[in-house]
This record gives C-alpha cells, structure tokens and sequence, in this order.
C-alpha cells in the first residue's frame, strides 16, 4: 500500500480510553479469561485521529492538499485505518488490562474476538495462563559453605619450581662433547631420494631436542653422539603426509651438518627469572603464583556454594506450574531424541523441567524485587570473556553474537542469574570455613563424584524402566583452571527484559 508509511501511531493518547470494561473469569488453575469491552465511542476517536493525521498528506485528485473530506477518506482508506487502529487497541488495552490485574503471563496470551468492526463496540476474550505467585523471604537467610583456601608457602615453591622446569634453558657445549638423548641440536641438512634433490630437500638451523622423534621416525636417535661441526648421514623414511605425493614413504638420506649441541640446565629461580614472568622480584612472584592457586579454587568453591543454593531453591514449594512452559521446556530436552526415546523418557523430562522453571521464577522474583539490572557494559564483558577463552578464534565468535541475537539474550540470561545469585549469597548465611589446598581437593573432586553419580543414575533409572532384566607450563604467568570442578546445576535460564 503506498500509503503504508504514513499509518504509524507512534502511541494512542490516555484519553481516547473513554470506556474499557474488563471482567476477569477464574478457571481451572492458573488459566484465567479476561473479557474486554472497548465501546464504539473509543474506536471512533481512534479512527478520527488517524483520518485528520493523513488527511495532511494525502493527495487525490480534485481535491487541495489538506482539503479531503472525512467521508472520502472513509470510503478510501477507511478498512486499512480500521486495521491498524484494531490492532493497536488490541495491542494497548489487552497489556493495560493485565498490568492493571497485576497478572504476568507465562507464555503467549491467546486473542478470541468477540465482537469488531467499524463504528460498533469492540469485545475480545484473552485466555492466559498466569504465572504462578512465589515465595522468596527464605531466601534471605539460606545456608551454605563459604570456603577460603590457605595456601602454604610449600604449595607455592613447588608451583614455582614446576614452571621453571618447564621452561627451556638450553647453554651451548664444547666442541668436544657428544650430544645425548634430552639435548638440543641445531642443524643444516640436505636430503635426496634415489641420489636426487627434491622440493623442500633442504634445511637450515633445524633444531631438534633428540628423543621425542618430531622430525621423521627414527631422525634423531641417529643424532645420538654427534659433536659440533661433525657431518652425518641420516636415513628416514618420508611420511604418508609428505607434500611430494610421489616421494611418500620412500626413504630419504639426510647430510646432516651439526651446527651446535646444547644441553639443559635448571633455570635458577631468582629475582631475574621472577622479572621473566612479569613479576617485580621473587617475592612478588610468589604473591602472585599464591594468589593464582587461591583463585584457581575460589572460582570452583564458589560455583560449588552457588550450587547449594540452587538445591535449596529447589526445596521451596510452588504450587503449580504453568503446563505451557512444562512442555516448552520438555521439547528442549528432548531435542534431537527420536519421538520414541522421547516419550520414553518423557516423565524425567517434565519432572527436569518442573524444576528448572520452579527455580527460574524464584530467581526471576528475586531479580524483580530486588531491581537487579543487566547493564549493556556487563554484557560486553560477558563477550570479551568468552573470547578470551578462544585464542585464535575471536572473530568467528563475535560474529555468532552479532548475528545471533537471541545467544546475546542468553548471554544476557547468564548475568543476570549470576548477578541474583551473587545478592542471594551475600544476604545468605554463610558457614566460613578456612580449608587446606588438599581439603579443597577433596571436597571438589566429592562433589564431581555426586554430580556423576547423580547422572548416571538417572540414566540407570531410565534403563530399568525400559527392561527387567537390565543388569547393573607457563612461559608467561597465566591463570590455570582447577583441575577439579563442581559440574554446574543446570537450572532453567532466567531473563532479564
């Protein structure tokens, strides 16, 4: 329609509301029909505006610009006017309706118009399944384990030494000595087959650390017991991925030109080596190496306290739950199962499910109440996270966010839910324990354990069902993850809007 454009109503002014009716009907649970009753006087003030608002711009023939009659601009735009204006009221009043019930629906609300139409009254029902009401007080002073690790100095020396054995420290050796297995050897070579050259025949400054066999298979044990300047025949064969397919597996000899042998010392760990790794001195160094261990743990200790929480969310009664949202949240569950192994499993999914929405809400509530916000600058730093955990593959990620804007909605879901848990956590109460790194240890690789445990269980439980007869280092000072980590509780994603 070429007059599409001038149709927008930016908002539909109070006022023109001169009678709304709503009568709320109370049916089987949380399902709930409001009756709407908009009278024709409304429709018509609406209609009104919107004829002077284009009667501005419209052109028709044999009339002045401005100067079109109402009745012809009636008769013209009259059924396109009336269904923008239809679907703005059902749009303003079906969501003033709600606001002013304080009902929040779980779910899409469902439109039956009654009675429509130009200068008539306008009636419609709005079927809706409300969410339900939650109880958050005990949520104030829920209980969980506060962990802080004690590091001791051992901890940190051994660290310490760890990186340093890790990083290569090769020194030049007389001319006299003979290279053996663990050394690094530099090296010119030029190869043939068959007393012929071939591409990529030569090399120079190669250098190989002898016994772990990176060049060809067998290439450096034959190294064993060269000396600076010496010259030796190597013979290897060349692999199945050598570039000259005709070359493949056919064996190679190698004039090798020993350029230099070195031998590895232990790098001593002093203030020149602490500068190194980006620390100001030594004892700076074991600041920071101590701190790092500390985080290593805190990260999972806290996950694993924020874990507790959850399953005590868990233990607070809500007394039902939208059947909707149960079978939005099976259908994810059970995506990419066949309808047989679905519906096999379908009681464990609604029972997952039911769970997950119950703590949903709980945690939604509390984000209200406690006017939680999501700010765009915390979103981004959610991204540059996850960047940061893929080197190399920066770009590919921040194009996945852009043009998937409901996985920067998820991302948005992560924040906010670790925000709510992060408030809940400090007006929790918190049983401080200071524990042992090795404690610390134990109690992760533990609560692992449960998790699988609790896995497989589930799973076992499903195959029961199914038969009777089943039977039972760093080169540069960088922040290591924890080698034992809580799995995190899956709960159903709530969402900041």
């Amino acid at each position: 329609n070429q007059y599409g454009n001038m149709w927008r109503f930016e908002s539909f002014s109070p006022y023109h509301l001169k009678i709304m009716k709503v009568t709320v009907e109370n049916k089987k649970g949380l399902n709930k029909d409001l009756k709407i009753f908009i009278d024709k006087e409304t429709i018509n003030s609406y209609m009104d505006e919107k004829f002077e608002e284009i009667k501005k711009s419209v052109n028709l023939k044999g009339f002045r610009p401005g100067k079109v009659p109402k009745e012809i601009l009636k008769r013209q735009f009259g059924k396109a006017v009336f269904g923008e204006v239809l679907d703005k009221v059902l749009k303003e009043t079906s969501t003033k309706a709600l606001e002013e019930n304080k009902i929040k629906p779980a779910g899409q609300p469902k439109l039956d118009l009654k009675t429509y139409g130009e200068d008539k009254d306008l009636e419609y029902v709005l079927s809706v399944t409300e969410l339900p009401k939650v109880e958050i007080k005990s949520l104030e002073n829920i209980k969980f384990d506060e962990y802080t690790v004690k590091i001791d100095e051992s901890e940190t020396d051994k660290r310490i030494k760890q990186i340093a054995k890790n990083q290569p420290n090769f020194k030049e050796v007389s001319p006299d000595i003979k290279a053996k297995k663990g050394d690094l050897v530099s090296l010119d070579y030029k190869a043939t087959v068959d007393g012929k050259d071939f591409k990529g025949s030569d090399g120079k400054n190669t250098q190989l650390t002898l016994g772990k066999d990176l060049f060809l298979k067998g290439f450096d044990e034959q190294l064993i017991g060269v000396k600076k300047n010496d010259e030796k025949i190597v013979e290897a064969t060349l692999p199945e991925n050598f570039p000259e397919k005709e070359l493949v597996n056919k064996k190679a000899k190698f004039n090798c030109k020993i350029l230099s042998v070195k031998q590895s010392e232990d790098v001593k760990i002093d203030d020149d080596f602490a500068k190194n790794l980006g620390a100001k001195d030594l004892n700076d160094l074991k600041t920071l190496i101590s701190k790092q261990i500390n985080d290593e743990f805190k990260n999972s200790l806290d996950q694993l306290a924020k874990n507790q929480i959850l399953k005590e969310i868990e233990k607070i009664n809500v007394d039902e739950i939208p059947e909707n949202l149960v079978e939005d949240e099976v259908k994810v569950l059970s995506q990419g199962m066949s309808d047989e192994d679905a519906k096999k499993n379908k009681k464990n999914f609604e029972d997952k499910a039911k769970t997950r929405i119950k703590t949903g809400l709980i945690l939604n509530e509390f984000g209200e109440i406690n006017q939680i916000k999501v700010t765009e600058q915390e979103v981004q730093a959610e991204v540059q996270k996850q960047l940061s955990m893929m080197p190399g593959q920066e770009k590919m990620v921040m194009d996945f966010y852009q043009k998937n804007p409901s996985a920067l909605a998820s991302l948005r879901g992560t924040v906010y839910e670790e925000k709510i848990l992060n408030l809940i956590k400090e007006k929790g109460n918190a049983n401080k324990k200071e524990i042992s790194k090795e404690e610390a240890e134990k109690i992760l690789k533990e609560a692992n354990k449960n998790e699988s445990f609790h896995s497989h269980g589930e799973e076992k439980k499903e195959s029961k069902k199914k038969s009777s007869t089943s039977s039972s280092k760093e080169k540069k000072l960088v922040t290591k993850k924890a080698k034992s980590k809580p799995l995190n509780k899956k709960t159903k994603k709530v969402s900041k809007k």
